[in-house]
Parts: structure tokens; sequence; C-alpha cells
């Protein structure tokens, strides 16, 4: 069925196959090019569908994401889950032109498309997954890639900051990229992998970030840390910069790396 399709579950294929001009190589991006991202959540109801999931990705999708240019698949599971874990898979592109080339292929790889059928083609009585949640995101300015933290134990947080307003949005941006907040999360040992601004998806506008800890005492103080950081306490006592002004809802999940995530 259509809606398991893995490069046609969403829209943006469709989208993106509209809006992209005739470009260079797809693969290629300058050293300052904004990458984008799509960040995937599977929502699923047992351990059968997240083995079907978790192999589809693991043996047929990165690989063959790789191979088309994408340098790093990120797939985590979540550290509390609610009942089935939903599983949250993050994958870097180079450019819009990139992300469209990739999809394009998996669309037209036969080869690609057997040796992933259990998964594709699931029958409607059992199927591979409930949903799947879908957001294309782009990078920061002042974080333009992605960076891949060390590969060894550590969890990840996933943070999601909601605006009430395009406005506030642009503005809480403006922090990270121009007041020098990411310089901030650097330098006090988080170790971000990725900044992003939501440009498809749900609960818009917002922005989404990655952190990465040793474990969750680390979590806690790297966070104390960055509460009495002299130069955050400088940036967020700037009247324009309230959290009550920007800042309409944040939202953090606790993730961890399965066996074989490039991230």
């Amino acid at each position: 069925m259509k809606r398991r399709s893995f490069v046609k579950s969403t829209l943006l294929t469709g989208v993106t196959a509209t809006i992209l001009p005739a470009m260079s190589k797809a693969t290629e991006t300058s050293p300052k090019a904004a990458e984008y991202y799509e960040l995937r959540v599977y929502n699923l109801k047992n351990s059968e569908q997240q083995k079907l999931v978790e192999d589809f990705l693991k043996d047929t999708a990165i690989p063959a994401f790789n191979r088309l240019g994408v340098k790093h698949v990120g797939v985590f599971t979540e550290m509390k889950p609610e009942g089935q874990t939903r599983l949250f898979v993050l994958v870097q592109f180079n450019s819009l032109a990139h992300f469209a080339t990739v999809t394009d292929s998996f669309a037209g790889d036969a080869e690609l498309q057997a040796k992933g059928a259990a998964y594709l083609n699931a029958p409607a009585a059992a199927p591979a997954y409930e949903r799947i949640e879908s957001s294309l995101l782009k990078a920061f300015v002042h974080m333009p890639h992605l960076e891949a933290p060390e590969n060894k134990t550590r969890i990840f947080e996933l943070r999601q900051y909601q605006s009430a307003t395009e406005a506030a949005g642009k503005k809480k941006i403006e922090m990270f990229n121009d007041e020098g907040e990411i310089d901030v999360f650097k330098r006090l040992g988080f170790k971000p992998v990725f900044w992003g601004e939501t440009v498809i998806g749900s609960q818009r506008p917002n922005l989404t970030y990655m952190i990465t800890f040793d474990d969750l005492d680390a979590k806690n103080a790297h966070w104390k840390a960055f509460g009495s950081d002299p130069q955050w306490k400088k940036i967020s006592a700037v009247p324009e910069y309230a959290d009550a002004l920007l800042v309409s809802k944040i939202t953090s999940t606790m993730l961890m790396p399965t066996t074989y995530s490039q991230i």
C-alpha cells in the first residue's frame, strides 16, 4: 500500500518536486551551505512492528542512503517509552536537491524495493507501523552541518521549542545564531548534534535540536551549568529574548541509539 512506502509515506516528495528549481549536482554542497534533515517518528503497536521497521532500516534503507551520499542516519528508541517505544530516525541531506535525488532513487530502485518488500508491502492486516510523523528541517546558519558524536555509550536529548508566531520563532532562532547561545552549549560540553528549523511538519513554528550526554547524571550536571553560565544569563536577560515572548512550549524526549545507528 502507498501509505507504507518508505519514500511516499509523507507529502515531502511531492512538495519538494514542485518547489525545487533546476540545481547542480545533488550531492554537492559548499562548506557553509545549510544541510537539511528529515526527522521521522514511527508509531508502533508491538515488538513485531518494531522488528520489521528496524530490520528494514538496518539491512536495506541505511545502506542505500549511504550509497547515495547520506553520511549519517540516526535511529533511536525512547529511554522511557509509554508502552511500545517509538522509533526516531534522523536522516542528513546535503541540500534540498540531494533530498529529492535520494527519494527519487529509492522509488526507482528495484533491488531495494525487493529487498525491503516485507516492510514496504506489509499487508493491511499486519502493517509495518501504525503511522509515520515526518518533518523536514533546515540547519541553522551557525551550525550548518550535523556533528556526529564519538561512537561510545551515550544518551541523547531531542528538544523542540514551539513559538506562538513565526516572528517569535525567528527571534528565538536569532538567539542561537547571532547571540551566541549555540556557542554556550558547545563550550559547556553538550556536544550538540544539530539545530534545525522545521520548514515542513507539524506543530509549526518550531525549532528542534539534539544534544548528547554520557548518562543522566551528566545531563543534570550540564543543564545546571548552563543555567548558571554568565554568557547565557546575559543573553537571556535581554527583554526581547524573554522565553515568555518567544517560546510557548518545550518538548524534551530522551533517546538511546540503536546498535546500528550512525549517530
